[in-house]
C-alpha cells in the first residue's frame, strides 16, 4: 500500500512541477542563453521584456539569484515545502514494513528513470534534483537497515539449549531474500541489492563460522554442515547471479564438514582398529619395511589378533545400530541430511574395511590372519540397518 501511495505521490508531482517550471521559464524569459540575459542585466535594456511591473519583477529575480540556475532556485522558493514533507512520507513509508526501504528505493530508482525517459520532462527538472535527494536518503536508509541486519545476524546468540539444527538467523536472511526479489522483479536496477546480498551472505557465513566456538551440546562439524548445506539449497532455489561464488563456497564447506563429522564419528565403531593401523601406516612411513612391522613388540602378530578379537561381526553391527540412532537423534529432520550421511559413512567404512585388509595383507602376509566379518557382511549389515529404519 505504502509502495502505491508513493508512487501516487511522484506520480502527481511530476506534471506539477514540470508546468509551473515551464511557466516560469517562459515567463520570466529564463530560457534565453546567458549571453543575451546579460546584456539586459548590464545596459537595462526592455525592448523585449513584458510590460513595466514584469520586468521589475524580472530584473529584481535576475539580480538575485545571477545567472545561478535562476529557475531551480525560484522553484526551490515556491516549493519550499516540499522536500520536507517528501522526507517525512518517505519516514513513514519505511516504518510500514522492516524491509519497507527496500520498496522505497525501488520506487524512487523506477521514478527517476521514468522521468529522464520521458519526453515531457525538462532536462534539467527541479523536480529530478528533489527525487535525487530522496533518493539518496532512500539508500542510506537501506544502507542503514543492512548494517542492522548483518549486526543481527553476527551478534545473534546460540539458543543455550540448542543441539543442533539450522541457525534461527538463517530465517531472517531468507525473509529479506525473500522479500527483496519480490520486490526487486521488475526494478530498473538492482545493484545497491547485489551488494547488500553479498554483505548479508557474509555476515550469514560468519555465523555459521563462529559455530566452532560455541559450546555445543552436539558435534559442531554436524551443526556447520547442516547450515552450509541449508544455505546452498536456498541459494540454488533462488538462483541469485551475485551470489553464485558464495553458493559454490558453501557447497564446498557442507562436503567438508560433513567429511570430518563422518570420519570422527566412524572411528567410534572400529576405534581400536584404527588406532592399531594407524601405528602401523607410521612405522612403515618412518622407513620399517612392511614385512619388518610385525616384529615390532606393539604390532606383532599377536598384538593384532588381540584387537581383532574385539571386533566380532555381531558387535560391528550392533555398533553400526547404535551409531545411525545416535545420528538420527541429532540430525534435523527439516534438511533430511540422513540418507546422505548416512550413505557417505557406509563408503568410507568400505574404505577403511578395504585399507584394513590391504595393511594385513601386506605387512602380516601368510599369517592367516583375517578380520570375523567380510566385505559382503559389511555390506548386509548397512543394508539391514537402512531397511529397518
Amino acid at each position: 500500500v505504502s509502495k502505491q501511495m508513493l508512487e501516487q505521490v511522484l506520480r502527481e508531482l511530476q506534471p506539477l512541477c514540470t508546468a509551473e517550471q515551464q511557466f516560469i521559464e517562459k515567463f520570466f524569459q529564463l530560457s534565453q542563453d546567458a549571453a543575451d540575459l546579460q546584456v539586459l542585466e548590464v545596459t537595462g535594456h526592455r525592448a523585449s521584456a513584458p510590460p513595466h511591473l514584469i520586468a521589475d519583477l524580472f530584473f529584481s529575480f535576475f539580480f538575485f539569484f545571477r545567472l545561478e540556475e535562476p529557475t531551480t532556485q525560484l522553484l526551490s522558493e515556491i516549493f519550499s515545502c516540499l522536500e520536507p514533507e517528501l522526507r517525512g512520507f518517505l519516514d513513514v513509508c519505511n516504518k510500514v514494513h522492516p524491509f519497507g526501504c527496500l520498496q522505497v528505493l525501488v520506487t524512487l530508482n523506477d521514478s527517476i528513470f521514468e522521468m529522464w525517459g520521458s519526453s515531457s520532462a525538462l532536462p534539467s527538472s527541479f523536480l529530478n534534483t528533489v527525487q535525487g535527494n530522496m533518493l539518496l536518503l532512500a539508500k542510506s536508509s537501506f544502507n542503514k537497515c543492512i548494517g542492522n541486519l548483518c549486526k543481527e545476524i553476527e551478534e545473534a546468540k546460540m539458543p543455550s539449549k540448542m543441539k543442533g539444527g539450522i541457525l534461527p538467523s538463517m530465517s531472517r536472511f531468507e525473509e529479506f531474500v525473500n522479500f527483496s526479489e519480490e520486490v526487486f522483479k521488475t526494478a530498473r536496477r538492482r545493484g545497491e541489492l547485489d551488494k547488500a546480498y553479498l554483505r548479508l551472505a557474509g555476515s550469514i557465513f560468519s555465523s555459521i563460522n563462529s559455530l566452532s566456538s560455541a559450546n555445543l551440546k552436539v558435534n559442531t562439524d554436524m551443526v556447520m554442515m547442516e547450515n552450509f548445506h541449508h544455505i546452498h539449497c536456498f541459494l540454488c532455489q533462488k538462483k541469485i547471479h551475485c551470489l553464485e561464488g558464495k553458493k559454490r563456497e558453501a557447497k564446498q564447506r557442507y562436503s567438508e564438514h560433513m567429511e570430518k563429522y563422518v570420519i570422527k564419528y566412524l572411528g567410534q565403531p572400529l576405534e581400536k582398529l584404527n588406532h592399531f593401523f594407524e601405528g602401523v601406516k607410521a612405522r612403515v612411513a618412518q622407513g620399517v619395511k612392511e614385512e619388518e612391522v610385525s616384529f615390532q613388540l606393539a604390532y606383532s602378530k599377536q598384538e593384532l589378533r588381540k584387537v581383532i578379537e574385539k571386533y566380532p561381526g555381531k558387535e560391528v553391527k550392533r555398533a553400526l545400530e547404535t551409531l545411525y540412532r545416535k545420528i538420527h537423534k541429532y540430525l534435523s529432520s527439516e534438511e533430511n541430511l540422513l540418507p546422505v550421511v548416512w550413505h557417505a559413512m557406509e563408503q568410507e567404512f568400505i574404505r577403511q574395511y578395504q585399507e584394513f585388509e590391504d595393511l594385513i595383507q601386506r605387512c602380516y602376509a601368510r599369517s592367516g590372519i583375517a578380520m570375523d566379518f567380510t566385505m559382503e557382511d559389511l555390506l548386509s549389515y548397512f543394508n539391514s540397518i537402512t531397511l529397518s529404519n
